[in-house]
């Protein structure tokens, strides 16, 4: 199964946050192809160094990014309007809609701790779910 993993599972274990473990052990199984949005790539980098935790971002990049393969998606410009039609049909941010955009354009399944993002067209399951 080719899992689009959202930002809040990665920020559990970078922070060590009540659900790390969870986190943890999704992200141990092999039988997933792991994705990460470039967007949540930025964002979990924009959180770390704003919170002087340049090391932490290079680690999660070089472990999760580099040597376990995590492939990174990206939404060209002429994807931008599937996202804009996720965010007004089902009420979601930009960061939700784009996470929709991707699994949609991928053929993905969204990972996620979050509970909002069962509205949206795109099949999300919760982490315990996976």
């Amino acid at each position: 199964m080719k899992l689009l993993v959202d930002t809040n599972i990665f920020l559990e274990v970078i922070l060590e946050q009540s659900r790390a473990g969870e986190a943890r052990e999704l992200l141990g199984i092999g039988v997933h192809d792991f994705l990460v949005s470039d967007f949540s790539l930025h964002s979990i980098g924009v959180l770390l160094l704003k919170r002087n935790k340049a090391d932490a971002f290079l680690k999660f990049v070089s472990d999760i990014v580099i040597r376990a393969g995590t492939a990174v998606a990206r939404l060209n410009a002429s994807d931008m309007a599937a996202l804009v039609g996720h965010a007004a049909s089902f009420s979601l941010d930009f960061d939700d809609a784009s996470q929709y955009a991707l699994a949609d354009k991928y053929d993905l399944t969204i990972v996620s701790f979050d509970r909002d993002r069962q509205n949206g067209t795109r099949k999300k399951r919760a982490i315990r779910d996976t």
